[in-house]
C-alpha cells in the first residue's frame, strides 16, 4: 500500500519558508508531508519536475464572473477554466455586474444555481453594500460571504449604485458590528468628470489619482471611527501609498491591493483606439508604476488579484470615452506579474506571497495560500524561464478581448491540481466559505 496519492518534486518548490528543493505529498485532498527533494515517499503517483517551480495554487479575491445575467461577458464555466489555466485555484466572485447583484440571501441563491457544477477551481462570494440593504448585510455575513464590497463612485452598472457619506459610514458601522470586512472601490466622484475626448488621455484626466487619495483618505478616516475592517481594492495611484502607511503604522485594520495591469502596462504606452486597456481606475504614468512596485516590496500594498472585469468586444467601441472599463486577464496574471518581477529582482517567493498567502490571508479563506502540512494540496507546476506570446482567442475567457493580446510573457503554468486532483475537462471545484 502507498503510503500517500501523490507526491511532487521540485528542486524550486515555493513553501513560506522560502524556494528550495522539497517533495510535496499528497494524501486524499491535502498536503500531508513537505519533505527533502529526494526523500523516500512511497506513492500512488510520483511527479519529479526537477528544475521546474512548483508552487501553491494562487488566490484570486477580485474576480468578476457576471453569471447569472451577463453571462455572456463571463460565466462560472469559463472563467474557472481561465483561472486553472493561469494557476487559480480559489478564486472570490464579486456581487456586481451578474444580475441580480449579490446584495440580498436570495440573490445568493441565485448565484448559487447558476455556478453548480460548473467549477473548475474552488470559489467564493463577496456580497454587496448599496444604498438600501444594511440589513441584509449580517444575514448575507451569516450564510458565510466572505465580505462586503461597495463603490465610493459610480460603479457603471445602475443596479449596484455608490454609498453616499452617510450610507457608508452606516454600513461601516453595521458591518463593524458584526466583525466583518469591507473591501472598497475608492474615487472620489467630487474629483471624477466626464472625459473631454476619444482619447486615452483624456480618459486618463478625467480619473486623477487625486480623486483616489482623497477617498482612501476618508475610507481610512471612517474606518479608525467606527472600528471596522477595510480593504482598498485596486490602487492604481502612487498618491494613495503614504495615507495606506501611515495607516498601517497606526495599527489600523486596512488592507489594499492592486493588479497586475497596473504593475506591468503604462499610459505611455497605451497604443491609440485599443479600448482593451480601459479600466477604472486607470492605468497611469510608468513613474507611477514604479512607484507601485515600491509600494509591493515595503507591504503597503499586501496583494496582487486580476480585477478579471470582461466584456464582449461590442461594449469596447467606440473610444476611451464610451468604451466598458474593465480588463481581463484572469488566465494572464500570474506570467504578466512574474515577466515584471523578475526583471526587477523580485523571486518566485515574492509573486508566491503577494498572489496566494497574502489575499488568502486578507479574505480569511482557509486552508488555502501555501505549501503547508494541512492545506489543501493546491499545487502549480510553473516554467519561470518559458515565453509565450499571448493569443487572445486561445485563451478560456469568454470573450477574446485583452490588452496582452500580442505581449510576450514569461512563465507558462503546466499543471495545476486542484485538492490533489489535476484540473482537466471536468469540473470538480467547490464553493468557499467564510469560516464562522
Amino acid at each position: 500500500m502507498s503510503a500517500y496519492d501523490l507526491v511532487v518534486r521540485s528542486r524550486r518548490t515555493v513553501t513560506p519558508e522560502g524556494e528550495g528543493p522539497a517533495a510535496v505529498a499528497v494524501r486524499g485532498e491535502t498536503i500531508a508531508a513537505v519533505a527533502g527533494y529526494a526523500d523516500p515517499l512511497p506513492a500512488a503517483e510520483d511527479v519529479d519536475l526537477r528544475d521546474l517551480a512548483l508552487l501553491p495554487g494562487l488566490v484570486d479575491t477580485h474576480v468578476h464572473v457576471n453569471e447569472p445575467g451577463r453571462a455572456h461577458w463571463e460565466g462560472f464555466a469559463s472563467a474557472t477554466r481561465a483561472a486553472a489555466a493561469g494557476g487559480v485555484t480559489s478564486l472570490l466572485d464579486m456581487p456586481l455586474n451578474a444580475l441580480p447583484p449579490t446584495v440580498s440571501t436570495g440573490a445568493l441563491d441565485a448565484k448559487l444555481r447558476a455556478a453548480e457544477g460548473r467549477c473548475h477551481v474552488d470559489v467564493g462570494f463577496w456580497g454587496g453594500a448599496v444604498p438600501g440593504n444594511v440589513k441584509e448585510l449580517a444575514p448575507l455575513h451569516e450564510r458565510g460571504v466572505f465580505g462586503f464590497k461597495c463603490f465610493m463612485a459610480p460603479s457603471g452598472v445602475e443596479e449596484f449604485p455608490p454609498l453616499g457619506a452617510g450610507e457608508l459610514r452606516g454600513a461601516l458601522e453595521e458591518i463593524a458590528g458584526f466583525g466583518g470586512t469591507m473591501v472598497v472601490h475608492a474615487e472620489d466622484p467630487a474629483l471624477l468628470r466626464e472625459p473631454g475626448g476619444p482619447t486615452y488621455a483624456e480618459f486618463l484626466a478625467s480619473r486623477p489619482g487625486e480623486a483616489e487619495r482623497g477617498a482612501v483618505e476618508r475610507l481610512v478616516a471612517l474606518a479608525a471611527e467606527t472600528g471596522a475592517r477595510v480593504h482598498v481594492l485596486h490602487v492604481s495611484s502612487a498618491a494613495c501609498l503614504d495615507v495606506l502607511e501611515d495607516a498601517r503604522a497606526r495599527g489600523a485594520a486596512v488592507t489594499a491591493e492592486t493588479c497586475p495591469h497596473y504593475l506591468t502596462l503604462a499610459a505611455e504606452q497605451v497604443p491609440e483606439g485599443r479600448t482593451a486597456y480601459k479600466c477604472c481606475p486607470p492605468i497611469r504614468s510608468e513613474a507611477n508604476r514604479d512607484l507601485l512596485w515600491d509600494g509591493l516590496a515595503r507591504g503597503v500594498l499586501s496583494c496582487v488579484v486580476s480585477d478579471h472585469s470582461p466584456s464582449p468586444a461590442d461594449l469596447k467601441v467606440p473610444d476611451f470615452a464610451a468604451a466598458w472599463g474593465g480588463i481581463a486577464s484572469l488566465q494572464l496574471g500570474l506570467s504578466a506579474v512574474w515577466t515584471e518581477a523578475a526583471r526587477r529582482g523580485f523571486g518566485l517567493e515574492d509573486v508566491v506571497r503577494w498572489m496566494s498567502a497574502n489575499p488568502a490571508a486578507m479574505a480569511g479563506i482557509s486552508r488555502k495560500g501555501g505549501i503547508r502540512v494541512g492545506n489543501d494540496a493546491d499545487l502549480v507546476a510553473f516554467d519561470p524561464a518559458a515565453a509565450h506570446v499571448v493569443d487572445a482567442t486561445r485563451l478560456h475567457h469568454k470573450n477574446p478581448v485583452t490588452p496582452y493580446d500580442g505581449r510576450t510573457l514569461t512563465g507558462v503554468v503546466l499543471t495545476t491540481w486542484l485538492r490533489g486532483r489535476p484540473v482537466d475537462g471536468e469540473p470538480h471545484g467547490r464553493f468557499l466559505w467564510r469560516a464562522h
